[in-house]
């Protein structure tokens, strides 16, 4: 195997699917559609776990657990519900094999059938507002603000490391709530918790808005969405927050009394991010060399690399770095002194540029004798001699300045590819020659979004919520439009 990358411009997908396993972040695994996520994959993962449990917590929400079964008669009760998972979902309909006593092959016990069947769930808010109705009786059971980590099942048919696969990793909130202003207000809470999210930690500039009718969550009365845009032209949803009205409180009959002895049903939200973020994060800031993390969610954040000889010098070296290494530790920066002597420092070099490091430091004996390092940065490829005395400050400052550039840079990509259109023609053009997001007036009708779709494979990825009021015509139809949406193709 070649040690270069197929490039961006040669074939992105390719470039993609290399990347992810040569930055050894994911690999396909034996079950169709499924996938092994490597140990310097699921770190970058847990930083994200950890950033977004604590704000939820700092929110007011609690994490909890629930069954990865659901019996099916729970999704028939939610109409809508249903018809937008039904072809996504795994159903367990046995529960025991057997050997077959001619063949002596492993079979399904056909007298172990399932009164019941289950389906492993695609999303949980069937069986939590099932849990629910024994949870909540009165207006002092409110609200209820849940989280829950887990793993999920939508059986698709076309997968891609981490932005499409059958078996995912995700969160999901559920919460209950008195009234519909508090419902509301909490989906848009969480959708400005992702928004900041994206944009302080992944380096991600989003775009915040609500779904078409069609595009929403199946069961919401609103779906809220963060909209990001990938190198390639195509956007990519990176979280959605759903205010899902009285639905699912009416198909389990949740209800509560309030302060006047008054029986109401409940309002709900659910909202979630799932291991696509891992996919966003690459197709943002990553180039032909490898994986470029923002420092925030980098597993090490520092690597040092000892060039040496002998052992005398490598100890020599590992003396004058340790302290230094110690006192970035204690400041919360990640370090790993690599003093492997089975790998040569330009394999170090390669490996560490491909997984994404921030920053690297090497230093030799020649270093020490002038009293210099090394110092590279993963997402410029710069490399400057820094006097040792001033390294630790370097490195500091490197932090912020790295996770910044980032976000800039992505920001300044998603501006030169965002453009108004006013006629069909614009619309179809600038989508085949550049693509990225298109801002044009749309009549509002499913049948005029879904003929767009048809045609062009584009999308009404959201409406901004900062989009003024604007009178146009739609781009397709020349009907009235009150406001432009964002189009764009997407992932």
């Amino acid at each position: 195997m070649s040690n270069k990358l197929t490039t961006r411009n040669e074939n992105y997908s390719n470039w993609y699917n290399e990347l992810v396993v040569r930055a050894d972040l994911a690999e396909h695994s034996e079950v169709r559609g499924c996938m092994v996520i490597k140990p310097h994959g699921y770190s970058v993962w847990e930083k994200m776990q950890r950033a977004l449990d604590d704000m939820f917590k700092a929110t007011g929400h609690q994490n909890a657990y629930f069954p990865l079964f659901i019996p099916k008669s729970y999704f028939s009760k939610e109409a809508s519900h249903v018809a937008g998972f039904a072809k996504e979902c795994a159903v367990v309909t046995h529960y025991r094999l057997k050997n077959d006593s001619e063949t002596g092959e492993i079979v399904v016990d056909e007298d172990a059938k399932l009164e019941e069947e289950l389906i492993v769930r695609p999303t949980s808010e069937t069986i939590i507002w099932n849990t629910y109705k024994g949870w909540i009786q009165s207006y002092r059971d409110l609200p209820i603000l849940v989280n829950q980590w887990c793993n999920v099942v939508r059986w698709e048919m076309r997968t891609r490391l981490f932005l499409r696969t059958s078996e995912f990793l995700w969160q999901e909130g559920h919460t209950a709530h008195a009234t519909r202003a508090e419902a509301i207000e909490e989906a848009e809470k969480m959708l400005e918790v992702y928004a900041t999210f994206a944009e302080e930690w992944l380096a991600i500039p989003v775009v915040k808005g609500v779904k078409s009718p069609a595009e929403r969550f199946a069961g919401a009365l609103e779906t809220y969405c963060i909209e990001a845009l990938m190198q390639d032209g195509k956007a990519l949803q990176a979280g959605t927050s759903h205010f899902l009205g009285q639905n699912f409180a009416k198909a389990f009959d949740v209800t509560f009394v309030n302060k006047e002895g008054k029986e109401e049903m409940v309002w709900a939200t659910s909202w979630g991010v799932s291991t696509r973020l891992m996919g966003a994060l690459i197709m943002t800031h990553s180039d032909d060399n490898g994986l470029v993390l923002p420092p925030k969610l980098a597993p090490i954040q520092v690597a040092i690399v000892p060039i040496y000889r002998q052992l005398e010098q490598l100890e020599q070296i590992r003396e004058k770095v340790m302290p230094f290494v110690e006192s970035l530790r204690k400041k919360g920066i990640s370090v790993k002194f690599d003093d492997d002597d089975n790998r040569k420092p330009g394999w170090k070099f390669a490996e560490y540029e491909m997984k994404g490091v921030p920053v690297r430091l090497a230093i030799g004996p020649r270093d020490l004798e002038n009293n210099t390092v090394e110092v590279a940065r993963r997402d410029t490829l710069e490399k400057n001699m820094v006097s040792f005395d001033d390294v630790e400050a370097t490195v500091e400052q490197l932090m912020i300045d790295i996770q910044q550039n980032l976000y800039d840079k992505a920001l300044k990509h998603r501006t030169e590819n965002t453009r108004e259109v006013n006629s069909w023609e614009e619309f179809t053009e600038v989508l085949k020659t550049k693509g990225g997001f298109i801002s044009a007036h749309w009549d509002g009708t499913a049948e005029t979004e879904e003929v767009i779709k048809q045609k062009t494979k584009a999308t009404v990825r959201c409406i901004p919520l900062d989009a003024p009021e604007e009178e146009g015509k739609c781009v397709f139809t020349g009907k009235p439009s009150s406001r432009r949406v964002l189009f764009a193709k997407a992932y």
